[in-house]
């Protein structure tokens, strides 16, 4: 068995959820009564098999119960990113045709803007506190008892619909084909889980927002295996050193700037954290730079276990800490599907030659909801079972994957192209940089040229001589071509705690036409 469910009946009393830094434990217990109480509201509501409904709110306690209550039910249910101002929630619950929606006070204030932009949705919930135009979740739930009666029909399972980070543009959701089961007979990542050595005796730490595919698909995967999920309000560098030693953490997952932040503290306070429970971290979401992967391995061991992957699951690939010392930069070989490298053409390019990154599969395992243009976009144009997510990379001999970046990210200077990924792996190992991004700004010469946007560690100040050793620094260390023609300085950069950068939005700054 994979759902609160089962757990609750084997050891009813083992945390699902703690909530670092507080005193908030859920058991499997109050996990299950919770999911299935808030399943049948939504049943009794009219809500049938394949309909949607959406969730907003920031890493609450409430978020799993909601998830596990549409998973159990055969709901699509959709995560709204917590960040979002109301025009940006309302078009991705409307997109997805959301018939119920659950907010928190966190995000009160963007919620109460809601109702009146919905289009489909009219059951309003919210889990705490009362938030203008919502009808409190808890009220509704005491009054139908759900303790005493039991779920309508065979708990069929449902999905997480995820929408992409939007990074280049309107977000689009993420639709995955699979085939119809109950919600007993699995969860589709405790297998994957397994082989990471996950079972019901892990801890595994979340330190990212729940929102976004990987966290939240990982710590639901985990809770379908019996573990105990350790959920960081948000990340902090000390905090999460503190919660692996706490919570004696046996599995984590990171985004490489987080390792960057880690990195960064201060030499005594790394040394002082116990973390011998700590087996295996995964990482993902972007490529991570080779010497601040080398010295997370040096530190924590060769525990780091790093994959490539995509929310619409077109395809894997996975690297242990060996194998990567052997062939640093990789992302692994393929664990799903087959990997092609393309040219703009379609073509398929030798070893060593970049070009965009295909997955094939027997069938492409996913659509973009409403956008069939986009999906046929996704597909190879004399292939139609590979796809690709726009990620620009090259296989070595041995069929290892480097990525170099994101096609849509690069910049055409007096053209020659140039991908930012290096330049950005580049600038932040320098010892004053907490973050950075590379962009094509305009050249009346060249097109465009390479400008880095920097945002300092605290306690340091921007310059034009600490621009000019920033583009020092640089020369250094990667080919001239690439060197930054100019560094800015901001207060902070437009990056999801995901790992994902808003390059669209830096850009804006600089491309008043809007290129």
């Amino acid at each position: 068995m994979y759902y609160p469910g089962s757990h609750a009946e084997s050891h009813p009393d083992r945390p699902a959820l703690i909530v670092a830094g507080t005193d908030v434990v859920i058991d499997y217990r109050t996990l299950d009564a919770r999911s299935r109480g808030i399943a049948q509201l939504l049943q009794q509501s009219g809500l049938g098999l394949g309909d949607h409904i959406a969730i907003f709110m920031e890493n609450h306690p409430s978020y799993f119960e909601v998830v596990w209550a549409a998973l159990r039910s055969g709901f699509v249910i959709t995560p709204v990113n917590r960040y979002f101002t109301a025009e940006e929630a309302a078009y991705v619950i409307n997109d997805c045709g959301a018939r119920a929606l659950f907010v928190s006070a966190y995000v009160g204030k963007v919620a109460a803007e809601l109702p009146d932009r919905l289009q489909s949705c009219s059951l309003l919930y919210s889990v705490d506190s009362p938030v203008h135009g919502y009808q409190d979740l808890g009220q509704s739930l005491n009054v139908n008892h759900p303790e005493l009666i039991g779920l309508i029909g065979d708990e069929p399972a449902g999905q997480i619909m995820f929408y992409s980070s939007g990074t280049t543009g309107r977000p689009k959701g993420i639709l995955r084909q699979r085939p119809a089961a109950l919600i007993k007979d699995g969860y589709p990542l405790s297998d994957r889980l397994r082989s990471y050595g996950i079972d019901r005796e892990s801890v595994y730490l979340s330190p990212a927002p729940i929102y976004h595919a990987a966290p939240l698909a990982h710590c639901m995967g985990v809770q379908s295996l019996g573990g105990t999920v350790v959920m960081m309000p948000k990340f902090d560098a000390s905090d999460a050193l503190h919660c692996i030693e706490t919570y004696r953490v046996t599995h984590s997952q990171w985004v490489p700037t987080m390792f960057v932040r880690m990195l960064k503290l201060a030499e005594e306070e790394r040394a002082a954290a116990d973390l011998s429970s700590h087996r295996v971290a995964l990482h993902a979401a972007a490529p991570c730079p080779v010497e601040v992967k080398r010295q997370m391995i040096e530190w924590w061991g060769p525990i780091l276990l790093e994959y490539y992957a995509g929310s619409e699951g077109n395809g894997s690939t996975l690297i242990d800490s060996h194998e990567w010392l052997e062939k640093p930069g990789s992302v692994g070989k393929a664990r799903i599907g087959t990997i092609h490298i393309c040219d703009d053409n379609g073509e398929e390019l030798p070893a060593g030659e970049e070009g965009l990154v295909y997955f094939e599969r027997d069938v492409v395992p996913f659509r973009y909801h409403n956008d069939e243009a986009k999906t046929k976009k996704a597909q190879h144009p004399l292939h139609p079972t590979w796809s690709a997510l726009g990620d620009v990379g090259y296989l070595d001999d041995d069929g290892y994957l480097f990525l170099t970046d994101r096609k849509s990210f690069m910049i055409i200077s007096g053209g020659v192209n140039i991908y930012p990924q290096a330049i950005e792996n580049a600038l932040v190992l320098h010892e004053k940089v907490a973050d950075v991004a590379v962009i094509g700004v305009p050249n009346p010469d060249f097109g465009e040229e390479v400008k880095a946007v920097v945002e300092l560690l605290p306690g340091e100040n921007g310059s034009e001589d600490l621009a000019q050793d920033l583009i020092n620094f640089t020369r250094q260390r990667i080919a001239g071509y690439m060197v930054p023609r100019s560094v800015d300085f901001t207060d902070s950069l437009p990056r999801l705690p995901t790992g994902k950068l808003y390059k669209h939005k830096l850009r804006e700054q600089y491309w008043p036409d809007g290129k």
